[in-house]
């Protein structure tokens, strides 16, 4: 076997083995297995976690999105989303969102920690093992017309880290 040839089937196995990593078996029988992918888990807990009164939306770079945007990648949220896919049908979630001026922080977060284990639990049957929900920013609506009117940034919704 050519040294090319043998880098193809060592990227092929990563890229399995790495496929593989982000699935999950639920079930398995005579007929096969039914595994979910973790774009799966993802994309429950983008639907939850905007579902909850309070979430502005999942943090993320707003420049970075917006070009995403623009050229039509899907991966927009994954930066805000982490999904670990355990053994036993286990998997552990952490989002990181922003949140509307004048609601109640704990209250949001635990809100949606609740809608993302429900939603998960009740679509895959798999059991959650936990939600950490990291407030990235605060929206001010205020500002946010401001900065449409005038085109600028207000202080105000400039992230802190």
């Amino acid at each position: 076997m050519k040294a090319s040839e043998t880098k193809k089937t060592a990227d092929v196995k990563k890229v399995t083995e790495a496929a593989e990593n982000a699935t999950t078996v639920i079930e398995g029988s005579e007929m096969g297995e039914v595994k979910i992918h973790e774009n799966v888990i993802s994309s429950l807990v983008r639907q939850a976690a905007l579902s909850i009164d309070g979430v502005s939306r999942l943090a993320g770079s707003t420049l970075v999105d917006n070009i995403a945007e623009i050229v039509g990648s899907r991966r927009m949220q994954s930066r805000a989303i982490t999904v670990e896919m355990e053994e036993n049908n286990r998997v552990a979630v952490e989002l990181k969102i922003n949140i509307k001026c004048d609601f109640n922080v704990p209250e949001v977060a635990q809100a949606v920690q609740k809608a993302v284990i429900e939603k998960i639990e009740k679509i895959t049957g798999m059991t959650v093992t936990r939600v950490n929900v990291i407030i990235q920013e605060i929206e001010d609506p205020v500002a946010e017309e401001n900065e449409e009117e005038d085109g600028e940034t207000p202080v105000s919704a400039i992230p802190l880290n």
